[in-house]
């Protein structure tokens, strides 16, 4: 079994590196990254969905949630507090924002749902399925409470430069069911 603190020490390195490949990529990044991701949601038009708002370097899912606005319910992540779930409140392109914890932004009124779809951030991601997060839990908790509710489709969201076939993973880390990219669709 791995010392916790060793494992830490991995993770810390691999967010590090990740960090730089994904900065680059975002650096280099084109038009129509989420024109994949839209293409995905399209076959789960009306099923409620969360995305999240693009922070930092992240890859960003906007144009692909303005789109499923059209057909049901999308949300975005709402922080509570360190070492709880997230909740998902209501999302619309017009509606008003106001910075969340993070930076991220999040909707000035709280309106509240359980999404069937999260479309997850991440740093890393492996060819299995495997991610590596910020390191505060909030996805693999949140996922793991979903999922023991009802089915929970978790899709990735990231540049082909994010994938690392050498993840520190641990048990508790929750699984992505697919990765979409720029260039392709991974499904596990």
């Amino acid at each position: 079994m791995t010392d916790p603190s060793e494992l830490a020490a991995r993770k810390s390195a691999a967010r590090k590196t990740a960090f730089e490949r994904r900065k680059a990529a975002f650096d280099a990044r084109g038009p129509g990254l989420a024109g994949r991701l839209s293409e995905v949601l399209a076959g789960f038009r009306g099923v409620p969905l969360s995305g999240y708002m693009p922070i930092r370097t992240e890859i960003d899912p906007l144009p692909a949630m303005a789109e499923a606005v059209a057909y049901g319910p999308v949300g975005v992540p709402v922080i509570q507090r360190a070492g709880h779930p997230l909740r998902f409140s209501n999302w619309t392109p017009e509606g008003a924002l106001k910075e969340g914890p993070f930076g991220a932004m999040i909707p000035v009124e709280d309106d509240f749902f359980d999404p069937e779809i999260l479309i997850v951030p991440l740093v890393a991601f492996d060819a299995k399925g495997g991610r590596l997060g910020y390191g505060g839990g909030f996805y693999d908790r949140t996922l793991q409470g979903l999922r023991a509710k009802r089915s929970t489709l978790a899709i990735g969201f990231a540049f082909d430069a994010q994938q690392d076939d050498a993840l520190p993973l641990e048990h508790t880390d929750q699984p992505l069911d697919m990765v979409i990219t720029e260039s392709r669709i991974l499904t596990f």
